[in-house]
């Protein structure tokens, strides 16, 4: 791939990145290159463009990178030995809710145990700033309900030492971490600040409203907000099933909140829609509205129905038409199944609504199982009926798109293997099967519940999609859904199944990490990383790409007050480096903490156009 690189009025055609020393060097901009902080000498570098690999060694100095390369000819004081390693960028994942985890933690797991070194907070328009102090309780219960943290992780973790989003900002910059964070400005906090109870009811915005909204989206800008996020989406709801307070916020409200962003002059608008529950053109037309109406980038959840018609391919001809336009719109999709993790010790399972299961819900798993494994009870739950409960719980039967789910995790199973399938050769009832994959491995059996993006059983449609020049990777949604899913493992996923294992079409390695790691940054504006490039923020992984493994995820107990989460690991990381500093050495934390606040959108440090 030629590369154009620009100092002052003159540009280069570069086919070999190792010249970019050279070059710099003639127009003064040459770097101290004899002496180097650390040096990863002879790994494959796969340098985020999508341009092809080549074997070389690359150096750092302080935050940056100063050499990327042939042989560096300086000393170091350090060096890692990349032989039969790849050499990337650091992982930016766009869609994250890291908005609790981090201020309470100071490493953002699992998403640092997959090579990510920045994580975006504040998806979906939900978060913890603005806030005053008497509405805590309100936003504990939208992210209880919304993104699935129990409220007594957020009551106990959360020390809530601010009320505006700039305090907010303040706080996390406070607090060591291993990874960068950069945060979107979360729509239904900032509705809540300003309307208060009709917030909450859903009541329209009036003038004055939408006049203190923007005012206050651009002094979040001001104090480093790199966007704005809402969620129009139904079945985002509090724990007690009540819409979120930006349900059914007009398309007159959204513009006037986006026009901060087109007043800063910076900015990216994130929105999950109402698709398919409404129709694309309805919801794709509010989005498209906003976007021309700020001039800023937008990006939003695209996901693909596991059956019929490709209807996604409606927003995507929508996409099309608008970027004809000048618009700047991506759709933003997970390179796996949308779904959940059933289980036991999870927060859904086929038998979660289930009046006998009720007085289980809340015990320990081994008290739980203590009743599972009684025989009489077993036969009385598998002929229960679900009650009406949480819209998500209410998705746990769906028999033919759910799995079971061992070690390793299959995200890309045999239709055959499906529950109702098993169920169907064996001559039993899809509860029955159900019932007996969970009580595998002493009761932590778990169920993949593949709820979209399994198109007729398959991932082939969702590669073309990721291979469009106008989407981006993202909703790995890590911080979230602590009990029902672990998306943040999806580089790994990425670079083994994609890249590697996968029985059918695969990417290339280069297509793969540009996907990882120059693509989202773009998206967000963070352009000083996910390029190995000299003057580049040394941000990047050493993986041995042959060893490199997916681990099934896992229950842990380690969030405020003894809340659980499922946690994913890998092996094969080598190291993963933060702003010049190895945060992670062969799968295991050092204990280096690195990690900054990212405020606003970041310039490329070399000027160029790929």
């Amino acid at each position: 791939m030629t590369m154009l690189i620009a100092f002052g009025n003159d540009a280069y055609d570069l086919q070999d990145t190792r010249s970019v020393d050279t070059v710099a060097s003639k127009h003064g901009r040459q770097r101290m290159i004899t002496q180097a902080d650390l040096l990863i000498r002879g790994g494959l570098i796969v340098d985020g463009s999508g341009s092809e690999t080549f074997v070389g060694d690359v150096a750092v100095r302080g935050d940056e990178i100063i050499h990327v390369g042939g042989a560096f000819s300086g000393s170091a004081r350090e060096t890692i030995d990349a032989t039969s390693c790849i050499v990337t960028p650091g992982f930016v994942d766009i869609h994250t809710h890291y908005d609790g985890q981090a201020i309470w933690s100071d490493t953002l797991s699992p998403s640092s145990a997959h090579g990510v070194t920045t994580a975006v907070l504040g998806n979906c328009g939900v978060g913890f700033a603005p806030c005053r102090q008497s509405d805590h309780e309100a936003l504990i219960r939208l992210m209880e309900g919304v993104e699935d943290i129990p409220d007594v992780v957020m009551a106990e973790g959360l020390p809530w030492d601010w009320e505006t989003f700039p305090e907010y900002l303040d706080a996390l910059a406070r607090r060591p971490r291993d990874i960068d964070v950069a945060c979107l400005l979360p729509h239904s906090p900032l509705r809540v600040w300003v309307m208060g109870e009709r917030a909450i009811a859903r009541e329209a915005a009036t003038e004055d409203d939408l006049a203190r909204m923007r005012a206050i989206a651009r002094e979040a800008m001001d104090a480093g907000a790199i966007g704005f996020a809402t969620s129009r989406l139904n079945i985002h709801r509090t724990k007690a099933g009540d819409l979120i307070p930006t349900f059914g916020a007009d398309t007159h409200e959204l513009i006037a909140i986006s026009e901060a962003l087109a007043d800063a002059g910076t900015g990216v608008f994130q929105a999950v829609l109402d698709a398919p529950f409404e129709t694309w053109e309805s919801e794709m037309g509010r989005l498209i509205a906003v976007t021309r109406a700020s001039g800023r980038p937008s990006t939003f959840t695209l996901g693909l129905v596991n059956h019929g018609r490709p209807n996604w391919e409606d927003a995507l001809h929508l996409v099309d038409q608008a970027r004809a336009e000048g618009l700047e719109i991506w759709p933003q999709v997970l390179p796996r199944p949308i779904g959940m993790v059933s289980g036991w010790a999870l927060s859904t399972h086929p038998f979660c609504l289930c009046p006998s299961y009720q007085p289980l819900a809340n015990l320990p798993l081994d008290q739980q199982l203590e009743r599972l494994r009684d025989s009489a009870f077993r036969a009385q739950l598998i002929g229960e009926m679900p009650q009406e409960g949480h819209p998500l719980a209410m998705l746990t039967r769906i028999w033919d798109w759910m799995f079971p789910f061992g070690d390793p995790p299959q995200y890309e199973p045999a239709t055959e293997n499906s529950i109702g399938a098993l169920a169907r050769t064996q001559g039993r009832t899809p509860e029955e099967v159900a019932y007996d994959v969970l009580m595998e491995r002493d009761g932590t059996g778990m169920i993949l519940n593949t709820l979209g993006n399994f198109h007729e059983g398959r991932l082939d449609a969702l590669l073309g999609l990721m291979r469009r020049e106008d989407t981006v990777t993202g909703l790995g949604d890590g911080g979230a859904h602590y009990s029902a899913i672990c998306d943040a493992s999806y580089p790994t996923f990425m670079l083994t199944w994609w890249v590697r294992d996968r029985d059918g079409e695969r990417m290339s390695l280069a297509e793969a990490v540009k996907m990882l790691s120059s693509r989202p940054a773009r998206v967000v504006g963070l352009e000083d990383r996910g390029l190995l490039r000299t003057g580049y923020k040394a941000d990047l992984n050493v993986i041995d790409i042959d060893r490199l493994t997916l681990h099934a995820p896992v229950v842990r107990h380690d969030l405020p007050g003894g809340g659980r989460r499922l946690d994913q690991t890998a092996s094969g990381y080598r190291a993963t480096v933060v702003s010049g500093q190895v945060i992670r050495r062969d799968d295991q934390p050092t204990a280096l903490r690195p990690g900054q606040v990212v405020r606003g959108m970041q310039k490329a440090r070399v000027a160029e156009m790929l």
